[in-house]
């Protein structure tokens, strides 16, 4: 069972989850295809399966919630209505291949950051329907 089905509160639903991308860990695939051969490829191989499989995030009715490891957890889990800003980046990688950073920020200046999530824009867009609030764009 995940974290995440773990965590679960009473009366609480699961409205989004998201995933780290495989495009975000290509250097570490590619890395191990081309040292596979040497038998340390396996290591780079692992290392890429285990960031991607080891991650869960979710967006609650109630909370946001990011877990990462697989010996060692950290945990990140903001209310929503702690939520002061939820900000999007990709490079130009991200952008051909979908994938990017979040960053939470709550009250109190804490900032949350989410690395090579898979379709960030779709996080952001859910979140924002759980929170009810308005998507807006800068102006140019």
């Amino acid at each position: 069972m995940s974290y995440i089905d773990e965590s679960l509160i009473e009366g609480e639903t699961l409205l989004h989850r998201a995933h780290v991308s495989w495009w975000s860990q290509f250097g570490f695939v590619l890395l191990g295809i081309v040292t596979l051969v040497v038998g340390i490829g396996l290591v780079f191989l692992a290392i890429a399966w285990i960031r991607v499989r080891s991650t869960e995030i979710a967006i609650t009715n109630r909370r946001v919630i990011f877990k990462t490891g697989f010996v060692k957890r950290h945990t990140v889990e903001i209310n929503l209505e702690k939520v002061e800003s939820l900000r999007v980046e990709q490079g130009l990688w991200g952008r051909l291949l979908n994938f990017g950073s979040i960053y939470i920020s709550g009250t109190g200046a804490s900032v949350a950051p989410f690395h090579d999530i898979a379709d960030p824009l779709v996080f952001r867009r859910k979140f924002m329907e759980a929170t009810n609030r308005p998507i807006t764009m800068p102006r140019p």
